[in-house]
């Protein structure tokens, strides 16, 4: 393989493993390493999103979950199966600032509602400098397609996250629930 496009983690919670494999395969077609992520338990995640278990020079995070009320649906355990301290439930706002460090990252969320200000806000907090998620409830082909037409710009026609978003959310009206946040911060130190 010659030098890849960019590097991408590709985060896949309870039951979206058909999206990840889609995903997966037109990257990597397109160019991208994808270094793919199973969550099982959400010391996992908390891996991941802390940076502890994120391949190095990672350039995009997807996250691809089920979402539901703003948080990321996790896998349910048994009582006697979660490690001391590991939280129980979903993911959303509180265990994103509680966990997250994420400075310089793009962020993307492809799962229902996952896109609202409140989760948007805490992956800006964590040092995201971009986040992108729906804010309602998408079709899952809606959230499969957004994500291929928004790579396909940033790595065939080496568009700005910026204008690949713009171009993906064009596709068509379901789209507009897709939702671009920066980090302030960020944005002003460039």
């Amino acid at each position: 393989m010659s030098k890849p496009e960019m590097n991408v983690a590709l985060v896949c919670g309870p039951d979206c493993d058909m999206e990840v494999q889609a995903i997966r395969a037109t990257l990597e077609y397109f160019g991208a390493r994808v270094f793919t992520y199973w969550i099982g338990r959400p010391n996992d995640l908390i891996d991941i999103l802390s940076g502890k278990d994120l391949y190095p020079n990672t350039d995009l995070i997807i996250l691809s979950f089920h979402g539901d009320e703003g948080q990321l649906i996790m896998p349910e355990l048994d009582e006697s199966i979660y490690e001391p301290g590991e939280p129980k439930g979903n993911f959303g706002p509180e265990e994103i600032r509680r966990f997250a460090k994420l400075a310089g990252k793009t962020v993307i969320g492809t799962g229902c509602s996952v896109g609202e200000l409140e989760t948007a806000q805490a992956f800006l907090d964590s040092g995201c400098e971009v986040y992108i998620g729906p804010n309602d409830y998408p079709d899952g082909n809606d959230a499969l397609m957004f994500v291929l037409r928004l790579f396909y710009d940033l790595i065939q026609n080496k568009r700005s996250v910026k204008e690949a978003f713009q171009n993906a959310k064009s596709l068509d009206a379901e789209m507009d629930m897709y939702q671009l946040y920066e980090n302030a911060q960020q944005s002003s130190r460039k």
